[in-house]
């Protein structure tokens, strides 16, 4: 399998890359990478940490650090082999949010809302931003760097992002920022040869803040299997998504991996992207009590494979990002998919 190539110019912390545009603002989030470094995007500072508040969301806020440990235990890699991802700065940001949205993150009730935990609305701005936001905005600058990466490399992880619930002038659902929406307008502003990205969304939940952002964008084709009985019940951001799967609680492995093949054969009849965006997410696993689907680990393993095979084989570079998991086990699911994805080839 070969993977598609693209001309990407090379970075520096003030350089731009790829699409020469005057208009482009300097960034620092698409650095030059050694080829010695794997195109796995992940530090330890995406974790949250701080006086026990991460354990009051049902989210574990440390499962990218378990991830990565577990792909340690199986000599997969090395920490000098990841490769370290910048915050994702105020100027990039204003790429896909608004600067009202961004300003109403200077409010700590605003971000208490978003994370789904009261007491942050207490807490002062400036420790909120340090301990809170900080994490999202280095999982989200790590999102863009995955997609140029998997331009680069023919695929690429971020061990975090898939916030899927933000969108350019609204946050929730524990998503802070749209990495999913930035990652794409960046691809399309600076990299030559991206003109049309797919969005695979296998997250039990739907994905409503990119299908809000790219509502009416021909050039973003996005396939979204979720269960229709939980969060966020979005109807207006369904015209946003081209091919549409709803499930219900309780659904197992055997009916979810014949409707999420049917449904990425569908698409990619129906569209020829230059890269695929995978968001995906654990919580369909069962007994995950927000995502209330039954789909056991190995379901989840051969869901990923199905999708790599799906992009490795028409040579789509493909950029996943982990989104959802609310059970002690996800981090563990995760590696082993990722390990998985190895032995079966599917990463160079």
């Amino acid at each position: 399998m070969q993977a598609k190539e693209a001309a990407v110019g090379s970075a520096t912390a003030t350089a731009q890359c790829g699409k020469q545009d005057e208009r482009l603002h300097e960034t620092r989030l698409y650095m030059e990478v050694a080829d010695s470094l794997m195109p796995i995007v992940y530090t330890s500072d995406y974790n949250i940490t701080f006086m026990g508040l991460e354990k009051m969301h049902p989210f574990d806020a440390g499962k990218w650090g378990k991830v990565v440990q577990y792909l340690k235990e199986a000599n997969m890699i090395t920490d000098d082999v990841l490769v370290k991802p910048r915050e994702a700065e105020e100027k990039d940001l204003l790429v896909a949010h608004t600067q009202r949205y961004l300003n109403s993150l200077k409010w700590s009730i605003t971000v208490a809302r978003i994370t789904e935990v009261p007491c942050v609305a207490a807490l002062p701005n400036v420790l909120v931003r340090r301990s809170v936001l900080r994490p999202f905005l280095l999982q989200t600058g790590g999102t863009v760097l995955a997609g140029k990466l998997a331009m680069e490399r023919g695929w690429a992880f971020n061990i975090g992002g898939g916030f899927h619930h933000c969108s350019g002038d609204n946050g929730g659902g524990f998503c802070v920022y749209a990495d999913i929406t930035l990652c794409i307008k960046f691809l399309f502003d600076r990299v030559d040869g991206v003109a049309r990205a797919m969005i695979v969304d296998l997250d039990a939940h739907q994905g409503n803040g990119h299908e809000r952002d790219f509502m009416g964008d021909s050039r973003v084709y996005i396939m979204d299997v979720y269960n229709q009985h939980i969060y966020p019940h979005d109807s207006a951001a369904k015209r946003g998504i081209r091919c549409c799967v709803e499930l219900d609680c309780g659904t197992q492995d055997a009916e979810y991996l014949q409707k999420v093949r049917t449904a990425l054969e569908r698409s990619l009849r129906e569209f020829t992207p230059d890269v695929i965006v995978y968001n995906a997410g654990t919580d369909v696993l069962e007994g995950d009590r927000l995502g209330a689907l039954s789909i056991t680990p190995q379901g989840i393993i051969e869901r990923d494979q199905l999708v790599f095979t799906a992009a490795r084989s028409r040579g789509i570079p493909i950029v996943m990002v982990t989104s959802g998991g609310y059970m002690r086990q996800t981090a563990r699911i995760i590696a082993d998919s990722i390990l998985n994805l190895r032995q079966n080839k599917l990463l160079g």
